[in-house]
């Protein structure tokens, strides 16, 4: 399948819980509907803002099985295979490959934890073992390694990946391997997944973006890939200086970290918005409430989103 299937804007899907921790159907539809409406390219399921790894192999089937159901062939569907080792990822990949996925994405290990070696045998191992594109997921601060973007060029340009969602936060590795997978002839789809400077990475090079900010306000990342195509620089930073301003759902809460305040602060929005039914967070994870809710409530009204 060739890779220029996978470019524009691909959001990581937030999945909504009901109360009892059970998937919420009726909202996570009203999600899907609502950014392929507003021209989403793609949709990653069960990423990091997916809640992969709060999901049993149960969770993910169903998150899966509900998810292509949905987007009904819409938009490519991206289905994120992670697990502490090789063994367990080929597992979830070849159960993501019969629930009728487009492609799949997978991080390094992350328990037993390896170097450049490993790393590459781990990528090669899914090229050889499953059948449908495979992305590698570069996320540092969760699985411990850096991906050096002279490997993974080189696993593209052999066929290896078919693309790169980066959220390494390494911008001068990102435009390393943006102009090396240009002059090898473009054999991957290299995606960021940093929503704050999406305009910096399209100036870079890449094929698309991942933002996860996009499950809350989807039309302005669309608009702006759309001005990206067309040269329109002068829109694009307009349009990433306006979602920053929204993207202070993160940093107006207090006495909550990682997850909760990240996640947690997507799910509070949604739900304020009325795309969610609750804001319920996997366990052990506790939901926004009180202040926290109304600083986040503030930030949505000042643009326009409440």
């Amino acid at each position: 399948m060739s890779t220029s299937k996978f470019r524009g804007v691909i959001p990581p899907v937030v999945v909504p819980d009901t109360p009892d921790g059970a998937l919420d159907v009726a909202s996570y539809e009203r999600s899907l509907n609502r950014m392929i409406e507003a021209g989403v390219d793609g949709l990653f399921v069960l990423g990091s803002s997916g809640e992969v790894v709060f999901s049993t192999d149960e969770r993910r089937e169903q998150v899966i099985r509900e998810s292509v159901r949905i987007i009904d062939g819409r938009v490519p569907v991206l289905a994120g295979i992670i697990d502490t080792e090789t063994e367990r990822v080929i597992e979830q990949g070849k159960r993501a490959q019969a629930l009728g996925v487009d492609a799949l994405v997978a991080t390094v290990p992350f328990y037993a934890l390896g170097g450049p070696v490993e790393h590459e045998e781990h990528f090669r191992i899914l090229h050889d073992e499953l059948e449908l594109p495979i992305f590698a997921y570069d996320i540092p601060v969760c699985v411990h390694a850096k991906l050096g973007w002279k490997l993974l060029a080189k696993l593209g340009a052999e066929g290896v990946l078919a693309g790169v969602k980066d959220s390494s936060g390494d911008d001068i590795g990102f435009r390393y391997l943006c102009q090396e997978n240009e002059r090898l002839g473009h054999p991957m789809s290299v995606l960021t997944g940093h929503e704050i400077v999406v305009d910096g990475a399209y100036l870079s090079g890449a094929d698309g973006s991942v933002p996860g900010l996009a499950n809350v306000e989807p039309e302005g990342y669309v608009r702006m890939w759309k001005a990206a195509q067309e040269g329109d620089w002068a829109t694009v930073k307009a349009e990433q200086d306006r979602l920053n301003e929204i993207s202070h759902i993160f940093d107006v809460t207090s006495g909550l970290t990682g997850y909760a305040g990240g996640v947690g602060a997507f799910k509070t929005a949604l739900w304020l918005m009325g795309i969610f039914d609750s804001n319920q967070m996997p366990r052990p994870v506790k939901a926004m409430e009180g202040e926290n809710v109304e600083a986040i409530a503030q930030v949505l009204r000042a643009n326009g989103l409440l």
